[in-house]
């Protein structure tokens, strides 16, 4: 298993083939994944404070 191996990624290198064993990356799919998204982190709105009652006492 060595240079003229050619189901080798060494193989392939070797024999300048791509193939499964050597996998060739398209322009195309690397510049449509390269604008990634950046994910926005939304907080929750502020809680508003609530006045307390204060309870009358009779007597």
């Amino acid at each position: 298993m060595g240079k003229g191996d050619r189901k080798t990624a060494k193989g392939k290198r070797y024999n300048s083939s791509y193939g499964n064993a050597r996998k060739q990356v398209s322009k195309v799919a690397v510049g449509a994944a390269a604008p990634v998204a950046k994910k926005t982190v939304t907080k929750a709105p502020a809680k508003k404070a609530v006045a307390k009652k204060t309870a009358v006492k009779a007597g």
